[in-house]
């Protein structure tokens, strides 16, 4: 199977958001699209291991931001590569909570759509909310959005293990590939764009300045969205 084909597909990147008891998370999505007209339905695919996902279930609401085209990586790192179970996403991001008490991100956002659950499909891994829009608001009509294409080809970034889109980083790797001596290699996260220095370490992970990045320790993960080693590639 050709999996480069699959990333030909036009895909964009949003912000999606619910709600239930006082608990809120949010996920990036790449999977969000207009579905009627009249009534104005649209659906979204969420995975099940998602935290949102199990919101969304109980709550039968969720947001969608549509995230600009030079929205921070660490918008995308925090909403894409950390569990909400974990960490609060919204206590330092830009957002408000709609009268309806649905959490509704305008961080780096172009336009947002609420929306109420009217029906569920469970296709495997994932649940297919289709939902009608209640509400939404155009906030920069001027940005443009961004798209899965131009976060792979311009900020090199991937999807997350849990977006419909997500394919393991070893089946995109060609054989001839060289290996590479990361003494002073730069590494970038694949991810959120993170750059690891040598000559600079990590700081916040007690990295001295000139550790190399095989030096790291095994579960070093980015300071920035969370992803392991195995996510990060050379700068050549």
């Amino acid at each position: 199977m050709n999996f480069d084909a699959f990333f030909k597909i036009t895909y964009g990147l949003y912000v999606i958001a619910s709600e239930h008891n006082d608990k809120k998370n949010g996920y990036i999505g790449n999977t969000a699209f207009q579905v009627t007209a009249s009534p104005p339905l649209i659906a979204i695919s969420c995975n099940k291991d998602n935290f949102t996902c199990s919101l969304i279930e109980k709550s039968q609401r969720f947001s969608i931001s549509i995230l600009k085209q030079e929205t921070k990586a660490e918008l995308i790192g925090l909403f894409g590569y950390k569990s909400g179970k974990e960490v609060d996403k919204f206590i330092s991001t830009e957002h408000f909570i709609s009268d309806k008490g649905t959490p509704i991100v305008t961080e780096d956002t172009i336009a947002w759509f609420e929306c109420s659950v009217n029906q569920v499909v469970d296709v495997g891994t994932h649940l297919l909310f289709i939902a009608e829009i209640e509400a939404n608001q155009l906030l920069d009509g001027e940005a443009a959005p961004l798209t899965y294409a131009y976060y792979r080809d311009v900020k090199k970034g991937m999807a997350p293990k849990n977006a419909p889109t997500y394919i393991d980083k070893s089946k995109l790797e060609t054989p001839d590939s060289p290996p590479t001596k990361s003494d002073l290699v730069k590494y970038r996260c694949l991810a959120c764009g993170y750059i690891y220095d040598p000559a600079v370490g990590d700081a916040s992970s007690g990295i001295q300045p000139g550790t190399s990045f095989d030096d790291l320790p095994n579960d070093w993960v980015c300071p920035t969205c969370g992803s392991p080693k195995s996510m990060f590639e050379p700068l050549q």
